[in-house]
């Protein structure tokens, strides 16, 4: 089950590179706005999510049950600001009518596939259920 939570969590964070990439070649440092999502917010989930993952693979390497509770605590926190961009990035979409390709000051975020999040999000509600699992000892 640990191996199966790296796994996963590697494949995310992939996917975030992918979106954090995209978000900063259109400008996304830059924006400003409330129906945006702010750079703090993208900086925060990412350097969390790195964090998590960097300690995930210490409990893989030294199997310390603390490191994967920090892990796992980090995760959830990463999970809830990424929900929380998905809101403003679906109601940017829906605000929208779907097409935010005629926008001249189209936000950062809506230049994300639509692939690449729905991929991203699944594969971190996959993790975040594998780390818990992991942690609580299943497949021990």
């Amino acid at each position: 089950m640990d191996w199966a939570a790296l796994i996963t969590w590697v494949l995310t964070a992939g996917g975030g590179f992918v979106l954090f990439t995209i978000w900063l070649r259109n400008g996304g440092m830059e924006q400003r706005g409330s129906q945006r999502i702010r750079p703090a917010i993208i900086l925060t989930h990412f350097g969390l999510a790195a964090t998590g993952l960097v300690l995930w693979i210490v409990y893989v390497a030294s199997d310390s049950t603390a490191v994967a509770w920090i892990a796992f605590v980090l995760l959830l926190i990463v999970a809830l600001i990424g929900f929380a961009m998905f809101g403003i990035w679906l109601s940017q979409r829906r605000g929208r009518g779907g097409d935010v390709a005629a926008s001249t000051d189209q936000p950062a975020e809506q230049r994300f596939p639509i692939a690449v999040v729905g991929l991203h999000g699944l594969l971190a509600a996959t993790t975040l259920v594998l780390v818990f699992l992991a942690t609580i000892g299943v497949g021990s």
